[in-house]
């Protein structure tokens, strides 16, 4: 039986992949909010989650684990245009699976890419880079650390010309996390035209996050 540690800022990017399993339980794990271990197909699971960014990753996998692969998943956002909502991204790591993906690189830092022309930015400036996210780069790092292989699987939550319903940089707390109460009274000052975008913009989030979790469930690694 292997072991594999699935890392991801939120809770509701794993829950996908939870669902599929059907029977988990919660974990103890020092430093992470969020902790479950199932298993699946012969294999152990351990899913954590402790917000968004490298500094609350970092803290969560401060004490070593005997594991066999570190894997990195979530929500991201599209750099190259041709990629839909919902698109999956492989950039690291090989699954075996027979449904569809990309394989490419992806960005990771520690700001969320807001508009199309942040977006059109770092594609050229990374010369091509698919996708944007905040914490790869920090479960790559540890998972050297720790001599274990990693991989990055992502699904795209919002496209290269997308437009995020607020400015989400603004509302983010010391290490990182977002400021639930304030995106909310901020979108409740534009109730007829943030709030709605907030509400599809989560609605597709939780799509994004489904098709993920299908994804993660067919695979074999």
């Amino acid at each position: 039986m292997k072991t594999f540690l699935l890392v991801a800022a939120e809770r509701r990017e794993l829950e996908g992949f939870l669902r599929k399993i059907g029977k988990s339980s919660p974990m103890r794990w020092p430093g992470a909010r969020f902790a479950r271990e199932a298993e699946w197909r012969g294999d152990r699971w351990w899913f954590i989650a402790n917000g968004p960014g490298p500094r609350n990753i970092d803290h969560a996998l401060t004490h070593t684990k005997k594991v066999d692969a570190m894997i990195s998943t979530g929500l991201c956002g599209a750099l190259d245009p041709s990629l839909k909502l919902g698109d999956i991204i492989v950039a690291s790591g090989a699954p075996v699976t027979e449904r569809k993906f990309t394989q490419g690189r992806i960005v990771s830092q520690d700001r969320v890419a807001v508009t199309p022309d942040e977006k059109q930015f770092l594609f050229k400036q990374t010369g091509g880079a698919l996708a944007v996210e905040m914490e790869s780069v920090t479960v790559r790092d540890n998972a050297a650390q720790w001599n274990v292989p990693f991989q990055c699987i992502r699904v795209v939550s919002d496209t290269a010309s997308d437009t995020l319903p607020l400015d989400f940089n603004q509302y983010r707390k010391p290490l990182g996390d977002f400021s639930r109460s304030k995106i909310a009274a901020a979108a409740l000052t534009q109730p007829f035209s943030v709030l709605p975008k907030l509400i599809r913009f989560e609605r597709n989030c939780q799509q994004a996050a489904r098709i993920l979790g299908e994804f993660l469930a067919d695979c074999r690694f």
